[in-house]
Parts: structure tokens; C-alpha cells; sequence
């Protein structure tokens, strides 16, 4: 029988990023999103559901059976502090809650670095498992993530990895992104250790390429079985053409304004 990989937020950004680069041999993913989602293509290995993740019969019933959840699910900017509440804390909750009712032995959360938004840039590379020092409510509600992975690890024995994932785009979108890309393939790459690094425990790691002007250490997720590929330095003449950006001394970059 194929493992089930649960994916939650399939429908956003890195969810369509992953659902590809994912497929494996072996490997049957159930997409789960308050969003429509694509129908499996012919001989895709795929189910797609609709559902909420602060539901938590929903969210039982899409854990059933499944070897691993890759929590994307939630708002992915500032909000006001009511919906970043019920959606991304009271979700993650939820979500991992349902997985242990479920007897699910691995959960993949997606952090970013905005969890630690207001830590001075200058500190690189930013060293993993960086104190939380959130730059929004958004952040806050990552920093929280990254808490209750850490409580169901040590409580009821979970496998908890967190990404701190940089700036996720098919391309850099500005010169900061040259320190914090992380490409599509390499955002696969990072998750695909995750999900198969055998007993981690709780990890926080964080994501991004192997950029040359990188400001995160992957020391972590190199030891998870990380290995980047790709490099922003390849974008930089491009970006180079681009109108002056205003520098920021954060790791949250715009988001500390």
C-alpha cells in the first residue's frame, strides 16, 4: 500500500510547488484546502479535499492512514490578530492534534523566517535555532507553530521538523532575495529530507538555496539530508538593473517597517 503524505494549504504557492515534486514511487498524496484544487491528471497519485484546518473533525478524517502531514495551511502575511489567531495558531493546533489522534508519526510545519524578523542581518549567518523575535502578528503566529511542535514532540512523541522557509519564488524578487531565495526545487528538496530523515525528532532548520550571498546556516538541514542545488547569484545581474531598494538591518526584511 502507497504512504500517505498529508499536505495542508495545497492550493497555495509552495503547495503547488511541492505537489510535483513530491511524487514518488511508493507515495500517494491526499491535498487538503479551503481552496479548489486542481483534480488529479491521469495517473497522478493524488486525492484533493476540501476542508478548513481549524476543523477538527475534518482534519481527523484527512489525517487517517497517513505516514506524514505537510502543514502549509494558513494566512502566509500580516493579518489582523482574530484571523492570524483562528487560522494559523488554533489551525496548527488543530492540525497536530488531529495527527496524533491519528497516530501520525511525522509533522513538516512550515515556519519562516519572519518567526525571528526583528534579529540584526549582521549576525550571519544566522545561526539555526535563532529565539523567536517575531516582526508581525504573521511571525508571531510561526514562533507559535514552531512552540507547539516542540510540545507535541516532547508530550506525546512526535517527529516535529519546522522550515523556516526565506523567500520562496520561482525567482528572486529583489536583492534581498539573493541572501534568502529558496527555489522551487530546492524548497522540494528541503521538504523531501524531512519527510524521510530517520528519527529526527524536533528540528527547526532553516530553508533556503545555497545562495553565495546566503545569510542562513542549513547547517541543520544538511544534516537532515538537505542538498541544495540552486543559487540566486544567477538572478543578480538582473536584479542589478532594478530601481534602488531601501536596506533593511532585519532578517524580516520589509516586514520589520
Amino acid at each position: 500500500m502507497d504512504e500517505v503524505v498529508l499536505v495542508t494549504g495545497a492550493a497555495g504557492k509552495i503547495g503547488r510547488f511541492l505537489r510535483p515534486r513530491l511524487a514518488r514511487p511508493g507515495r500517494f498524496l491526499r491535498l487538503l484546502d479551503v481552496a479548489e484544487i486542481p483534480p488529479a491528471a491521469p495517473g497522478e497519485a493524488v486525492e484533493t479535499l476540501r476542508a478548513d484546518v481549524t476543523d477538527p473533525a475534518a482534519m481527523r478524517a484527512a489525517c487517517a492512514g497517513a505516514a506524514a502531514v505537510v502543514h502549509l495551511g494558513g494566512i502566509p502575511h500580516e493579518a489582523g490578530w482574530a484571523d492570524v489567531l483562528r487560522v494559523n495558531i488554533d489551525g496548527t493546533r488543530t492540525v497536530l492534534e488531529a495527527a496524533r489522534l491519528a497516530s501520525v508519526p511525522r509533522v513538516v510545519l512550515a515556519s519562516s523566517n519572519h518567526a525571528v524578523g526583528f534579529h540584526p542581518i549582521a549576525d550571519a549567518p544566522v545561526p539555526d535555532y535563532l529565539f523567536p523575535r517575531p516582526d508581525t502578528y504573521y511571525g508571531v503566529s510561526k514562533a507559535a507553530g514552531e512552540a507547539l511542535g516542540s510540545l507535541y514532540h516532547d508530550r506525546h512523541g512526535m517527529h516535529v521538523l519546522c522550515a523556516r522557509i526565506g523567500t520562496c519564488e520561482e525567482e528572486p524578487p529583489d536583492r534581498r532575495g539573493l541572501a534568502t531565495w529558496l527555489s522551487p526545487g530546492d524548497c522540494a528538496r528541503l521538504f523531501e529530507a524531512l519527510l524521510t530523515a530517520p528519527d529526527p525528532g524536533f528540528r527547526v532548520v532553516w530553508g533556503a538555496s545555497a545562495n553565495t550571498r546566503g545569510v542562513f546556516d542549513l547547517t541543520e538541514a544538511r544534516a537532515l539530508g538537505y542538498r541544495p542545488e540552486d543559487d540566486a547569484e544567477r538572478h543578480a545581474a538582473a536584479l542589478a538593473a532594478a530601481p534602488p531598494e531601501r536596506e533593511r538591518p532585519y532578517v524580516g526584511g520589509p516586514f520589520t517597517d
